[in-house]
């Protein structure tokens, strides 16, 4: 019966010298057993590899237009263009896939001797030898490659100036505007900076973000929300001239539950503003930045354009009111 090995293989640094049980077995053999006596060996060593997390260093021996052949023994691999490192589509950008498929270093991924394949991975070595420099939080320059309807992979540039590892911006963490389509703000090839905001070490995953290197600019205060150029102002008059907002959807709800909190004395909307871009449809309520002033606190909802500035009187310091705002959260549907 044939062996399969495991996708997720990590892998440590030998080479084609490394001497591999079995592999000299056949040498005490008659010419005609040789051949699947080697065969044997051949799969015997490529379970081997996999199991002690070998990288195998093969020599391309050709290409077709999947992907690369590669040596393996007395057998014959194949490794997929889409496994191949970024390194090198990186490193000569001008040049196609076929023409830089050259001297690659892959780990054995897949052996299935009954269906007589054997396939490699580059990008599983280049992680084995490259995800212990990364964590959660780390900054990169790096560089987009494919960009589909859910995101963009971009390739991460390391200090010793090559792109190594891979990971993916999910469309919603392109930016804070509502984006549509990721290809109206990335391209193959944009150099971009991005952060490392999640790691998933069974799968060899990367999740990357670059709005989350910018600030978001509801954290502050309406007036810097809104741009000088755009509208602040109340959105009405009611018949005794006071100044009347609606508040935008769910709110007024979270407003009741607020009130319900202990040492929380008086919730009004005192202003809103309409931004020129659009954050997301979604209700989102913030506590600013803004110094408090005394017993008031400034909250900040967005829906859509709308923005509107919410005054909190309570005794609650910063901390009491995000506890306060996220069992009212909590509570409503």
């Amino acid at each position: 019966m044939g062996s399969l090995l495991s996708p997720r293989v990590s892998v440590s640094t030998t080479g084609n010298n490394a001497k591999i049980d079995g592999v000299n077995d056949q040498l005490s053999l008659s010419p005609d057993e040789i051949k699947p006596a080697r065969k044997s060996a051949g799969w015997k060593a490529a379970k081997t590899y996999s199991e002690r997390g070998l990288i195998y260093e093969g020599k391309v021996e050709g290409f077709n237009g999947g992907g690369l052949l590669i040596r393996f023994y007395s057998l014959m691999g194949f490794l997929p263009f889409p496994q191949m490192s970024p390194y090198h589509s990186c490193k000569e950008p001008q040049k196609t896939i076929q023409e830089i498929a050259r001297d690659l270093t892959g780990s054995v991924i897949q052996a299935d001797e009954d269906k007589r394949r054997l396939i490699f991975s580059e990008k599983e070595a280049s992680w084995s030898k490259f995800s212990n420099q990364i964590n959660v939080g780390d900054t990169f320059q790096a560089r987009v490659g494919s960009v589909e309807d859910y995101g963009a992979f971009v390739h991460l540039h390391f200090p010793d100036g090559s792109y190594h590892l891979t990971g993916l911006v999910h469309v919603s963490e392109v930016s804070w505007d509502l984006v549509h389509d990721v290809r109206d703000i990335l391209t193959e090839g944009d150099a971009v900076r991005v952060k490392i905001i999640n790691i998933d070490r069974e799968k060899s995953r990367i999740t990357l973000s670059i709005k989350q290197l910018e600030e978001d600019p509801l954290l502050e205060t309406l007036d810097k929300v809104i741009h000088k150029d755009a509208s602040v102002h109340t959105n009405s008059l009611d018949s005794n001239g006071s100044s009347v907002i609606e508040p935008l959807p769910w709110l007024e709800t979270i407003i009741e539950e607020l009130m319900q909190e202990e040492d929380i004395y008086d919730i009004t909307i005192s202003r809103q503003g309409f931004e020129k871009r659009v954050i997301s449809q979604d209700l989102q309520l913030w506590l600013s930045n803004a110094l408090a002033s005394g017993d008031q606190f400034t909250l900040l909802a967005r829906a859509g354009r709308q923005v509107q500035e919410i005054q909190l009187t309570t005794s609650l310091d910063q901390e009491g009111i995000k506890r306060a705002l996220q069992r009212v959260l909590e509570r409503v549907p």
